[in-house]
């Protein structure tokens, strides 16, 4: 016999419930209200009220965790998220101004570093490797994540690899690159799916990270 333990945080409320993974039975469920400042004690107030629900025996049939949430989609709407560094390759200023990028990124630090490509994939010219470097000098310790979008990069990544690669090495951040979530070509538009992708790690790996160390601090031997 093996349980499966679900979580699910929402913005107002986390469900915990554990099923039977042989028969799809109910085994026990709980709610707490979800702590946003702080998402371990939601998440160990739903995870705690579940688990003691179950005889000792029977905990040690939990086997498997799985987390969803809806904290992304409402971070989203509600402009919430980590702060993170935006840096725009091949691109003029007057780019915040598209596609509500400029509203979206708000105070958050923004790069434009030469570089990019054309619509044939060539380089437009070299990208600066030194403003690249001088950006995560300068805010590599005060920001949570890292997004990054080149001039026509669906035609051609390199600039947004590499540029990936030293601000990782740098800074130590998560970094989302626009090539990697969305083939348009409009530069403003991927440096907007990029950037919220980026305000959301932060959140989430928080709540993973959480519900991590609850589990294991509970004795619960699942994966």
């Amino acid at each position: 016999m093996a349980f499966i333990l679900g979580l699910d945080t929402g913005g107002t409320f986390t469900d915990a419930a554990i099923i039977n993974s042989e028969n799809g039975a109910l085994v026990a469920k709980a709610k707490a209200p979800t702590t946003r400042e702080d998402l371990s004690i939601g998440l160990g107030e739903a995870i705690h009220s579940v688990i003691d629900q179950l005889a000792q025996d029977q905990r040690q049939s939990l086997k498997q965790v799985c987390l969803s949430t809806t904290l992304a989609t409402n971070a989203v709407v509600e402009g919430m998220g980590g702060r993170i560094g935006l840096v725009m390759i091949g691109f003029a200023e007057t780019s915040l101004s598209k596609n509500n990028l400029g509203n979206s990124l708000g105070q958050d630090p923004v790069a434009f570093v030469t570089g990019g490509h054309k619509t044939d994939g060539k380089p437009q010219a070299p990208l600066d490797m030194a403003a690249l470097e001088a950006f995560a000098d300068q805010y590599g310790k005060d920001i949570s994540a890292i997004a990054i979008a080149g001039h026509f990069a669906t035609r051609n990544p390199e600039h947004e690899i590499a540029a990936r690669d030293l601000l990782r090495k740098k800074t130590g951040c998560p970094i989302t690159c626009s090539h990697e979530l969305s083939s348009e070509l409009g530069g403003p538009k991927r440096a907007l799916t990029a950037l919220l992708n980026a305000r959301l790690i932060d959140l989430l790996d928080r709540q993973i990270n959480a519900t991590n160390d609850i589990i294991t601090s509970s004795g619960i031997n699942a994966e």
